[in-house]
């Protein structure tokens, strides 16, 4: 009996979890579509799917259209020099927090957890008024040297991550007369790795999909990152309704983050279960 009260639930759930994976995939397949298609196609009715011709030119003509290149360019550069040597900062700290005895570690911890909870409106305008003052405004220094110094969301992730490895690890290697960075790269690093490759990826995509701050400190188009040029794209080609266009330019822009997803979605998933069975 219970048997078959869980198949039935193992359905319903299956049903659910199919729906809400049919709604988020069908306006990226939609993109996809739209990018392939002549302006008349994308208002027909009943709706086309699958474009009959394929058109191809609005992919050769992005590139005449904007600054798309450049775009690529400066969200890479901030993306990977954020998230490489913020990956390696943040993850010194939660080996500190973790691993380390020193005064007040866990009261200067819950501080910089409860950073968390103030919004980045609040420091916003601080922040652009210091950037400011000093010339980094139309640069890409604000967007990468605050990135340098950590996550705190990445921080307290390995710090979990790290409480289920034994002290004693820490403690033979003080032994055999290892550094504390010593005691770090060649000991804790290795056993954290997988959950420091599932944070690196997922704050690689958010600083590759980020909006906010690139609108604020950047007014150069060959300075704006690659979601600006999108944004771009759309205030300028939505009103000749050139939707193949822009859609063309989005599916771009998404192929990177699609590409590492598809490819480390199951570190991103195991890190996950394991920080939270072990945290």
């Amino acid at each position: 009996m219970q048997t078959t009260k869980r198949k039935i639930t193992n359905f319903f759930i299956f049903i659910i979890l199919s729906i809400g994976g049919i709604f988020m995939v069908a306006p990226l397949l939609w993109m996809a579509s739209t990018s392939f298609k002549s302006k008349e196609d994308v208002f027909a009715l009943p709706p086309k799917w699958i474009p009959d011709p394929f058109h191809f030119e609005k992919y050769s003509e992005i590139w005449e259209k904007g600054p798309l290149l450049s775009g690529f360019e400066n969200s890479l550069i901030i993306a990977l020099s954020v998230t490489i040597v913020g990956t390696l900062t943040s993850s010194l700290a939660a080996f500190a927090f973790s691993k380390l005895k020193f005064p007040h570690k866990n009261k200067l911890f819950l501080m910089l957890i409860a950073s968390i909870m103030i919004p980045y409106p609040v420091v916003m305008i601080p922040q652009f008024m210091m950037f400011s003052k000093i010339g980094w405004v139309d640069t890409l220094l604000p967007l990468i040297i605050p990135g340098l110094f950590g996550n705190v969301a990445m921080i307290f992730f390995l710090r979990q991550f790290l409480s289920s490895i034994p002290n004693a690890l820490v403690e033979a290697a003080k032994i055999d007369g290892s550094s504390y960075f010593g005691i770090f790269s060649k000991v804790i690093f290795p056993l954290m790795a997988p959950g420091v490759a599932a944070q690196l990826i997922l704050w690689f995509m958010a600083i590759w999909n980020d909006y906010l701050a690139p609108i604020i400190y950047l007014n150069s188009p060959e300075k704006q990152t690659l979601q600006l040029v999108i944004a771009n794209f759309n205030a300028a080609y939505a009103i000749q309704t050139d939707y193949p266009l822009i859609m063309a330019a989005s599916t771009i822009a998404l192929l990177p983050v699609l590409i590492v997803f598809i490819v480390f979605q199951r570190q991103i998933i195991e890190s996950v279960a394991i920080s939270g069975i072990k945290g």
